[in-house]
């Protein structure tokens, strides 16, 4: 199956979960003057404001370029609006930034999404936004979120359980069906809304041809210019409501005049309150079919839609494909699954992967038309052209792409897309190859050649780790995709290029690159331009990262070489330059020898240097900096191996720190590394202490050491800053305060970790051990290291001795209720101490990568 046309060819992707569930609060949307997206527009414009860029749905899918789009409304019978898209709060309402809160599972999906399923659980009490808002606004950082769980709107199981299966008859013929279980003591009735309708491409000025829904009989007519004709058919008679997915100028901006006369929230409104509020012709650009749905206690109801290009011919029959494409997943998967894996194994693999691929969405943003604006718009505000991502005009996104989560972060962040695509590699090498030559693309990388990190600033600096990314799904697809290899690397070199030029504030090997994607990790904001004195900081982590950057473009030059030997020059030239950045690491005041740890150094204007001795990830990342030179080098690149011999013999200052060497079998192996064995050893014994960096649950991003003895910094002047353990949630607002890694479990790094751990056993072998864990007198080599923690960050979401899966936490619905216990949450971080999900509930990006570890440890098995 795995190799089947339906489980890869192209057209079977056509149509896709490529649906948002959140534009609104997004920096696309947002044409004010202060830049405040959340604000600009809110949560209670949504259901009202035609989106410029983009749309968002429950359940939502639509084809490759977002034209057509197919989603779940709902209602309750007592809401005060129709649940069409997932509620959450913004990031000053929540009291640890914005979270989504509601309750919703991504269960299965192909690589194609011939097959998809997706569940929801929908209180049928009215849904508390306003104390949500309200309870999340009254408590501090100190105190935890507040969750819909916690407000007992599902006490007494007064809740509807909502699941919606997708199946394909050919790549434009979708079945979806909808299955509605009340789980109340009572009967009850849901109004189930299937909507479609076209995003608007109109109203802008810049494509004046506007598409038509109408209908005919009891089906929906749907008819563009450019995806032709197609038909929404239901299988039993419903009522059709139509009305134009256009804004309510009359309640947004109080534009009577000119407001449509059947607005995009006509159907909420005549849902709701009985308004003339949709069209009595039936025709608009947003068309829901208006079921009433009556269910006894227990009881399931369903409903049934088609969604098909209209094309002669009887379509095949509905039950058949459901049950054929379900099929096929569960081979698929069957196929996927190693052979030794458990049940509850093999059940997180499968929602880690439906949940990454659910996770896919149509992304655009052509940055020099948000700057300048539209013809039929007003022009924005002057300040844009000096303000957010004024310098990215030529960034222009129209790509379908794997986002971080879909509500909380639904745009792309640079370093989580590498990770994704390491998982993705598992499922559909094509795609993650695809993503990662993508962001290397012109209408991406900035001319200088930085990469854009996150729509919200593209000049943030995210760690380089994209040739680790591609080496990982080279290898993965096999190893033989040569062209996909050297087409990354080139554009890498430009992308290498930036960073020595940019983040190399003083030329010493020495980098910068501000918070680097870890957030509030040290005592103060790491970014360049907010530090607390007049200087700058020479990170154990950016120099760090290059010197991996610089290893892994040394192993594609490597690669690559043996096809072509030119490559070996560009191969020399990684290995010395990684032979000075490694000594600025050992040789600058990087390296404590003293503590036996790499820590930030903070360089003042005055030439005071002053090291923040944080026992944290900071100073761990030189550990991921680390490969091997084979034993038979010479036969494989005899110019590089004797440039090579020359380089450590004429300059033994710079080989020392990178020639740690061993004896094997078949020769001498030269292992490249910012640490030597010495190093390695003092460092692991922080990192394996359980009273320190080692959990239960992998390794802290920052040592339970500093809970007692937290790092307090004078910078003189009066300025100060401290930096505690926290092992849960973030007790600062530093960077939105949505994202700690001041002690929490952090998935990219913990699996970069591992994979580093397992290349220096394969450099030092079975003679170099340490006590795992640190004082326990058991001796264990690195691959089992690597291996135990590999298991500890698995036991995350697999049920323990006591039938409790660990990222759940305290909440018993999740522990104890058979119908919530095996919805698995792929959480954005995990509690340092007891392992709990924190964070955004559905990172099933680089979270994701638990998929790959369950592959990884059965295979070394």
């Amino acid at each position: 199956m795995r190799g089947s046309t339906r489980a890869t060819s192209g057209p079977w992707k056509q149509w896709g979960p490529y649906l948002a569930e959140r534009a609104w609060g997004t920096v696309r949307e947002d044409y004010s003057v202060d830049g405040e997206a959340w604000t600009y527009f809110p949560h209670d414009h949504a259901r009202s404001r035609a989106y410029r860029w983009n749309e968002e749905g429950l359940a939502g899918i639509c084809d490759l370029r977002q034209q057509l789009c197919l989603a779940l409304a709902l209602w309750n019978g007592r809401d005060p609006i129709l649940k069409e898209r997932i509620f959450g709060l913004t990031g000053a309402e929540g009291n640890h930034g914005e979270d989504a809160k509601e309750y919703w599972w991504y269960l299965d999906s192909t690589p194609t999404h011939s097959w998809m399923s997706w569940r929801y659980h929908y209180p049928q009490g009215e849904f508390p936004y306003q104390r949500l808002i309200e309870e999340n606004e009254r408590r501090g950082h100190l105190d935890p979120e507040f969750e819909l769980l916690d407000t007992g709107i599902f006490d007494d199981d007064r809740y509807w359980t909502v699941t919606v299966d997708y199946a394909k008859a050919s790549p434009r013929d979708i079945c979806m069906r909808v299955q509605v279980r009340n789980n109340g003591p009572d009967p009850d009735t849901l109004h189930v809304l299937p909507t479609v309708w076209f995003r608007n491409t109109w109203t802008w000025g810049r494509d004046p041809v506007k598409p038509l829904i109408s209908a005919t009989g009891n089906s929906v007519n749907l008819a563009h210019n450019d995806l032709g004709t197609w038909i929404l058919e239901p299988s039993s008679p419903a009522e059709l409501l139509f009305c134009d997915n256009e804004t309510n100028l009359a309640r947004i901006y109080g534009d009577a005049h000119d407001s449509p006369p059947f607005p995009k929230d006509g159907i909420n409104d005549h849902v709701i309150h009985g308004a003339p509020t949709v069209n009595p012709e039936r025709t608009g650009t947003k068309a829901a079919v208006w079921y009433r749905l009556t269910v006894e206690p227990g009881q399931t109801a369903e409903v049934r839609l088609r969604l098909r290009e209209a094309a002669p011919g009887t379509p095949a029959d509905f039950d058949t494909v459901m049950t054929a494409r379900k099929a096929e997943a569960d081979e698929y998967y069957a196929d996927l699954t190693p052979a030794g894996a458990t049940a509850d194994e093999a059940l997180v693999l499968r929602q880690a992967a439906a949940g990454l691929l659910w996770s896919k969405q149509y992304y655009h943003f052509d940055v020099a038309d948000w700057l300048d604006g539209d013809p039929a718009e007003p022009p924005p505000p002057a300040s844009r052209h000096t303000g957010r991502n004024a310098g990215w005009r030529h960034l222009d996104n129209n790509d379908v792409l794997s986002m971080p989560d879909k509500w909380e972060y639904p745009w792309y962040a640079s370093w989580d897309l590498a990770f994704h695509c390491v998982a993705l590699a598992h499922l559909d090498p094509e795609l993650a190859k695809h993503q990662l030559t993508l962001l290397c693309r012109e209408w991406f990388m900035h001319p200088n050649g930085q990469l854009p990190a996150y729509e919200w600033n593209f000049s943030d600096v995210n760690p380089p780790v994209h040739a680790w990314a591609t080496l990982r799904v080279f290898e993965v697809d096999g190893g033989h995709d040569y062209e996909f290899l050297e087409r990354v690397f080139h554009k890498l070199l430009i992308n290498f290029t930036w960073w020595v030029n940019r983040e190399d504030a003083e030329g010493n090997n020495a980098f910068q690159g501000g918070f680097l994607g870890l957030d509030n990790i040290g005592p103060f904001d790491r970014t360049a331009t907010k530090l607390p004195v007049d200087g700058h900081l020479e990170q154990s982590d950016g120099t760090a990262w290059m010197a991996m950057y610089c290893l892994n473009l040394l192993e594609m030059a490597v690669r690559l070489a043996r096809h072509d030997p030119s490559y070996e020059d560009v191969a020399l030239k990684f290995f010395e330059h990684f032979a000075s950045i490694s000594c600025a690491l050992n040789d600058q005041g990087l390296w404590d020898e003293q503590d036996g740890f790499y820590y930030d150094l903070l360089s003042f204007s005055d030439g005071r240097r002053l090291p923040l001795r944080a026992r944290s990830m900071v100073g761990l990342i030189p550990l991921f900096a680390v490969t091997a030179a084979p034993a038979n080098i010479a036969d494989l690149m005899p110019d590089f191996a004797v440039r090579a011999r020359w380089f450590m013999d004429h300059k033994p200052y710079l080989a020392r720190s990178v020639a740690h060497v061993r004896s094997d079998p078949s020769g001498v192996m030269h292992m490249l590394s910012v640490p030597g064995s010495e190093q390695l050893a003092r460092i692991l014994a922080r990192v394996l202490d359980e009273s320190e960096f080692l959990s239960p649950y992998g390794l802290r991003s920052l040592s339970a050491y500093h809970r007692e003895h937290p790092l307090e910094v004078d910078l003189g002047n009066g300025v100060s800053a401290r930096l505690d353990y926290e092992p849960a949630e973030s007790t600062t607002g530093l960077f939105g305060g949505n994202s700690n890694w001041r002690g929490p479990v952090w998935f990219p790094v913990n699996y970069l970790a591992i994979e580093a751990l397992r290349r220096y056993h394969d450099c030092l072998g079975d003679g170099f051990t340490v006590e795992m864990p640190a004082g326990s007198g058991t001796k264990v080599t690195l691959d089992r290291v690597a291996e135990d923690l590999r298991r500890r960050l698995i036991r995350l979401f697999l049920d323990d001795e006591h039938g409790r899966r660990p990222a759940f936490g305290q909440y018993a619905k999740f522990q104890s209720d058979p119908a919530w216990h095996d919805l698995v949450m792929f959480n954005e971080y995990f509690h340092g101490d007891t392992g709990a999900g924190l964070g955004a509930t559905h990172q099933t990006g680089w979270t994701a990568l638990v998929l790959d570890l369950i592959l990884e440890s059965h295979r070394h098995q």
